[in-house]
């Protein structure tokens, strides 16, 4: 099975709400390679505190940098470099949800990205976007680079308050279907929300 990587066209859009959704719809695994800070409060913990079938494994991440910056800066000031060769993909027989750091273009070091960590580890991607004032330049921004990178996009979430006329345009300009669409959602849902949202959400 291709791995699934969930990424968003910036920071918090709600990629770990989105993974928790996803993990729990397909009861995969979910791995988070680099974590950045909030190391007592990781996005691994949220997502486990958020799933409740017992099939998924939580893979422990590949870097944890005690530092809440980007993955570059944050490495750098722990005083190791990030590579891409030490982010393996777990050994599993099930379907991995894989959750990034921020956007595409988030620095790992001082030559790769984000980006670059998905096309190592030959991942399908959905994309998470959010609407705000400049969010179909960031979507479309995002969708032209996964395009140049031939990197395969199973489809868009939406999260937050829904914008009809922001979505049309972006879903047919890009000709990507959209996967779902998940409402504001202010604090930490429950696993039962979780469980609902899963079924706004078709990965048929």
């Amino acid at each position: 099975m291709t791995p699934i990587f969930i990424t968003g066209i910036g920071t918090g859009v709600g990629k770990t709400l989105i993974s928790a959704i996803v993990v729990e719809k397909l009861q995969a695994d979910y791995w988070k390679p680099i974590q950045s800070g909030d190391l007592n409060n990781s996005d691994t913990m949220t997502v486990q505190k958020l799933v409740c079938n017992a099939k998924t494994y939580f893979h422990p991440e590949s870097y944890r940098l005690t530092q809440p910056f980007s993955p570059h800066k944050s490495a750098e000031i722990d005083g190791i470099t990030i590579e891409l060769t030490k982010c393996k993909l777990p050994n599993t027989s099930n379907q991995l949800v894989i959750e990034g750091a921020g956007g595409l273009m988030v620095p790992l070091n001082s030559t790769e990205l984000i980006i670059d960590l998905i096309k190592h580890l030959k991942c399908e991607v959905i994309l998470v976007s959010q609407n705000y004032l400049g969010s179909i330049n960031h979507t479309l921004l995002s969708i032209e680079m996964l395009k140049q990178n031939s990197i395969p996009v199973r489809g868009l979430i939406f999260n937050g308050e829904p914008n009809s006329n922001s979505e049309t345009f972006i879903l047919n300009y890009s000709g990507l279907p959209c996967l779902g669409r998940i409402p504001q959602f202010d604090a930490l849902p429950s696993k039962a929300d979780i469980i609902s949202f899963g079924e706004l959400i078709n990965l048929d």
